[in-house]
């Protein structure tokens, strides 16, 4: 990745769609046609193609790193990740083998987005204590980068046994690109470059320019750290049609519907029309529209926060899969060359 070059990557979390008739599909028949989705952002030249992890019913994936190695199979050039793994509630030593078999795999594509998620079922899933939030993210990430060396560990945290002289295999050709998922807080961030990450933000509320502080507090701690410069990225939840309007109609209810299944665990009001076209629009944080609408707006985004990577969560509550394929083929065939364009001037 040059520091200097934008990629255009793609993200899914496997939300359960519908068919034609208006029922939802198996977990299984998602699963399936996520991979199809991985195969069809391959071909159309786009980076990076991210899978997340969730344990609830809304998404089908609960194990990224086995459709990611189903895509691998099937795909040439784009790089494979997730977004995120939850490593608070997993194990690092499990996590950098499972990742390095999918760059076996995958002869070097594989990336991981590290996080502490936007939901809590894996925590109790996994008997951990809620309690611990912040200490189990912090330990697990400390022994993930010293596991990233691939040379025997001696480790000692306060809620995992300790190693000594600990060696993980696979090893890998040339190591696994990593980033750390940051929603918003300084504290995160200025972990990420302790740990010499890369800094994924997701932003699914407002407009992009208000993280501009937290990448500029990014690089002057990779300064401080003595690290080098290293990317940065933006999640954002996103959908293309061929019109602006065609866009909208079809994305609204899975917007709708999967807003409001969480806003009701969070206290939030009913989605509606209006708050979807404040968030479609240059104050909002969803890139929704015509090629050119989605390509202005992510150039603009890019600039704004000097990035090197910006990832399109494609999918969206109850979205078919017939309209996320034409959205992968737009963002890869229409979008991206805008972009470059734009960028470019």
């Amino acid at each position: 990745m040059h520091m200097n070059e934008l990629e255009l990557g793609l993200d899914t979390f496997g939300d359960v769609t519908r068919n034609a008739d208006g029922e939802l599909l198996s977990d299984a028949q998602t699963i399936r046609d996520v991979v199809d989705q991985a195969v069809l952002a391959d071909e159309v030249g786009l980076a990076f193609f991210g899978v997340g992890e969730h344990h609830r019913p809304e998404f089908a994936i609960s194990s990224p790193e086995i459709v990611l190695a189903a895509a691998a199979a099937r795909t040439k050039n784009i790089h494979l990740g997730t977004a995120v793994t939850v490593l608070s509630s997993d194990d690092p030593v499990r996590v950098y083998e499972r990742f390095a078999t999918l760059a076996a795999i995958s002869h070097g594509r594989a990336e991981v987005i590290l996080g502490r998620g936007s939901f809590i079922e894996s925590f109790p899933l996994f008997g951990y204590e809620l309690s611990d939030y912040e200490t189990l993210f912090e330990e697990k990430l400390d022994l993930f980068s010293r596991l990233r060396l691939e040379k025997p560990v001696t480790w000692q945290g306060t809620l995992r046994a300790p190693l000594v002289k600990a060696d993980v295999f696979p090893k890998t050709e040339g190591g696994i690109p990593t980033w750390v998922g940051v929603g918003g807080s300084p504290e995160s961030v200025v972990r990420a470059a302790r740990y010499g990450y890369g800094l994924m933000l997701a932003i699914i509320g407002g407009p992009s320019h208000r993280f501009r502080p937290f990448v500029d507090l990014y690089h002057r701690s990779l300064d401080s750290f003595g690290e080098p410069q290293l990317p940065v990225g933006v999640h954002s939840p996103g959908h293309i049609a061929d019109t602006d309007q065609q866009a909208w109609e079809e994305a609204y209810e899975g917007f709708k519907a999967m807003n409001d299944t969480i806003g009701r665990e969070r206290g939030w009001p009913a989605y509606s029309r209006m708050r979807f076209q404040h968030d479609v629009g240059p104050e909002g944080a969803l890139y929704v529209g015509s090629p050119e609408t989605v390509a202005r707006k992510i150039a603009d985004t890019a600039r704004t926060l000097g990035l090197q990577r910006f990832d399109m969560k494609f999918s969206t509550g109850t979205l078919s899969h017939a309209h996320m394929m034409r959205s992968i083929e737009l963002y890869g065939t229409k979008v991206a060359p805008i972009v470059r364009d734009l960028l470019a001037k």
